[in-house]
């Protein structure tokens, strides 16, 4: 799974047919009433936020860019004036953030939202990944990471947690803090807190809420498609409040968490969150927005509707700024203070099929006109966003707003050829299977049948530029046939055509940038809680290259896919580099912050110290001091040398930290050496990981009792962890590689 799509196939159209659509202008077979003013700031309520916060808009797109994807081509966040002065005039802008590993849509979400890193939330290979089944370990079995929250892996095969968090129970869900204290949480398109699936297995999400033969279930049996559109991608997570949207609504059904811990952190064993209630989909979610329509209206005042032109959730593929922040405002504006929304990549052009009820997806590089007009679009939804919420009483004066993304994307393709006298660049769109002679205005990664280059399928891997390997009988790492296979697959070498000499040549690269296996991924957050999930290695590769267990169509070995040409989940800085802004009360206006190393991890604390609230778990991520306001600090942090030590902690721990690097350098040159190398390694790393991890966690939860627990750290104390970390950071700096 590339991209944030469901069970409905795409199908590839043209460039021009894409960029002729309007998508915008959608129309409705369902009446879509106007929207009435509420009371300014929304309906009051039971939620009691802190630090005069009186609504939280959380956001987060698929692959938006801060920095420039080719020279003299604006980026994204520039070709969004409205979005990117908001973030930088009126808070603080982090241009130095980072994702995750493995870096993609989902991984990246659920860490931001939970504030864990993947070996704690439980997606550490994703938006797909493999699993060995509990009954034999001799083939892995694929799924996709995004299920609802509470779903298992597999019915039968694997029946733990998906969210699955380092104790092996179900991954504490992040609406609960909020519903705890009297605030309905709305969900728009954001992984794995709303449906995810139409479907009606055992575990299909249909089945997991509504219950086998539910009428809801009775209609994803007879209509797939409708139920989609009804029942997946929106949802909201009640209060006990009388003011919730659950109160009195007959649609309302059981927000069933059976793992959730107790408030106080202590294990839930069925009793940490009963008798809440929950708006599951469109069909229940849009009159409880809308004073009893059925439609929700989009920014630009046209129904939200899915391809058909049927009201209701538009499909991940179709979560333009547009949609996600009509339904964002829409249910702000109507007594849901808390909102995430997921906004789908600026850099896919995806058209509805109304045939089909699907969309088509085509990729776009970097000033090409699809993307610039899809950009124009998405900065005139964030215009009229804003101004729509002000209109409202929702604004930066009582409003906590925290905007990111899930990952940045390498641009697989060439130089865009000018066109004479226009702003705008053109690409080859067609597909190239001889790589020495592809045009260089090329668009589209480099599709490689990792079988065909390896000469064996004697395992299975998660399709992507950085593929996961799960060897078939599950052998340990110093199996002779594992070794063999990593050498293969750290020697193999490939010409690309973005690559090019003077003369203008392609060039032969390297096709693997670096591998770790799990000695290594413990290091990179990469373990899962799951025995059954963890591969036998990862190949983390040059981000030109797409590697599946196929040929290209027409039989090559390799070409250049223009289907698709962002690629992710890789360890290249200008994947793992992203940003993430915040504006609102406790919110210093510093603006552009380039020097604040942060990570997603930190969104979570951060955002709950504003408001007062705390998880029942210690989050891996601290609170982002440097974005506040001084009287925002929680006292616990005030010492001078926390945000040292927080950046300090960042280098020793993140998975694009230092440590992580150098051991990542280490770790490749082990597993495409000899044996005595691969041995090494091993045993140097050893030596002092387990160091690493318990100094680690100590800071963790040093931080986070400071931060909400009443906890205090001192300088001399900052000061004894700092140069610790710097020890094992050295350390790792020092092997061989």
């Amino acid at each position: 799974m590339k991209k944030r799509t469901v069970v409905a196939a795409l199908a590839a159209v043209g460039l021009a047919a894409l960029v002729a659509v309007q998508i915008a202008g959608a129309s409705s077979s369902r009446d879509a009433g106007p929207l009435g003013p509420p009371p300014p700031g929304g309906p009051a309520g039971a939620c009691h936020l802190a630090n005069g916060v009186k609504h939280v808009i959380y956001l987060q797109f698929d692959n938006v860019h801060y920095n420039q994807d080719r020279p003299n081509v604006p980026s994204d966040l520039q070709q969004m004036p409205h979005l990117l002065n908001f973030l930088k005039g009126n808070g603080t802008l982090f241009t130095n953030d980072h994702t995750i590993l493995i870096s993609h849509t989902a991984g990246g979400i659920l860490s931001s939202l939970t504030g864990l890193y993947p070996d704690r939330q439980g997606q550490t290979v994703s938006n797909s990944y493999d699993y060995y089944p509990g009954t034999t370990a001799n083939k892995p079995n694929f799924t996709s990471s995004f299920k609802y929250w509470t779903n298992p892996v597999d019915p039968t095969n694997d029946t733990k947690p998906n969210m699955i968090t380092d104790t092996g129970l179900t991954t504490p869900a992040p609406w609960v803090p909020f519903t705890r204290d009297g605030c309905d949480v709305g969900g728009v398109g954001t992984a794995n807190i709303e449906l995810e699936n139409n479907g009606t297995s055992s575990t299909g999400d249909i089945t997991q809420v509504f219950g086998n033969g539910s009428p809801e279930w009775n209609e994803a049996v007879a209509n797939p498609q409708q139920a989609l559109t009804d029942f997946v991608g929106i949802a909201i997570h009640c209060s006990k409040a009388a003011t919730s949207a659950c109160t009195n609504n007959q649609n309302a059904k059981p927000d069933l968490l059976p793992d959730e811990p107790m408030a106080d952190g202590s294990p839930g064993g069925g009793n940490g969150y009963t008798g809440f209630n929950a708006l599951y989909g469109a069909k229940y979610v849009d009159p409880a927005i809308t004073g009893g329509n059925a439609c929700v209206n989009d920014t630009n005042g046209n129904a939200v509707t899915d391809p058909d032109g049927y009201c209701g959730f538009p499909g991940f593929d179709g979560m333009f700024a547009q949609n996600t922040l009509g339904y964002v405002a829409a249910m702000q504006e109507h007594g849901v203070p808390v909102t995430y929304g997921y906004i789908s990549d600026v850099h896919d052009l995806h058209a509805p099929i109304a045939s089909s009820d699907s969309y088509s997806s085509a990729a776009t590089g970097p000033g090409e006109l699809g993307h610039e007009q899809q950009l124009k679009e998405y900065d005139q939804a964030f215009e009229a966003f804003f101004k729509n919420l002000e209109q409202h009483g929702i604004n930066r004066h009582n409003t906590l707003f925290a905007i990111t993304v899930d990952e940045g994307d390498h641009f697989a393709g060439g130089v865009g050829t000018p066109q004479s006298g226009q702003n705008w660049l053109l690409y080859n769109h067609t597909q190239c299977n001889n790589l020495s002679t592809c045009p260089t205005n090329q668009i589209g990664e480099i599709g490689s049948n990792m079988f065909a280059l390896t000469g064996s399928n004697n395992y299975d891997i998660h399709f992507d530029d950085a593929p996961a390997f799960y060897v078939n009988g599950k052998p340990g790492p110093t199996d002779t046939g594992v070794r063999s296979l990593e050498r293969k697959v750290g020697s193999l070498t490939s010409v690309d055509p973005y690559v090019r000499d003077s003369n203008g040549v392609p060039q032969t690269v390297n096709m693997t940038d670096a591998l770790a296996d799990p000695v290594e991924l413990a290091a990179l957050h990469m373990v899962n809680a799951d025995p059954n999930r963890t591969p036998t290695f990862v190949d983390f590769g040059n981000p030109d290259f797409f590697f599946q267990e196929s040929n290209c169509s027409g039989g090559a070995t390799e070409c250049a896919a223009s289907g698709f040409a962002w690629n992710h989940g890789d360890v290249q800085n200008e994947i793992g580099n992203t940003w993430a802004g915040m504006v609102g009360p406790g919110v210093a206006n510093n603006g552009i912050d380039p020097n604040t190393w942060t990570d997603h991890t930190n969104l979570r604390p951060t955002i709950l110290s504003l408001v007062g609230l705390k998880d029942d778990y210690t989050d891996d991520g601290h609170v982002l001091v440097q974005a506040l306001e001084h009287h925002a600090v929680p006292a616990g942090l005030s010492a001078q040398k926390i945000g040292e030590l927080e950046q300090a902690d960042e280098q020793l721990n993140a998975p694009f930290g230092e440590y992580a690097a150098d051991t990542l350098k280490a770790s490749t040159f082990g597993l495409e050496g000899s044996d005595t190398d691969y041995s090494n390694f091993v045993t140097d790393l050893g030596n002092f990981e387990p160091g690493r991890e318990d100094l680690a966690r100590t800071i963790r939860n040093a931080l986070y009792d400071a931060t909400f627990n009443g906890g205090t750290i001192s300088n001399t104390q900052a000061n004894n962890w700092i140069s610790q970390a710097n020890g094992y950071i050295n350390d790792a700096a020092g092997l061989p590689h």
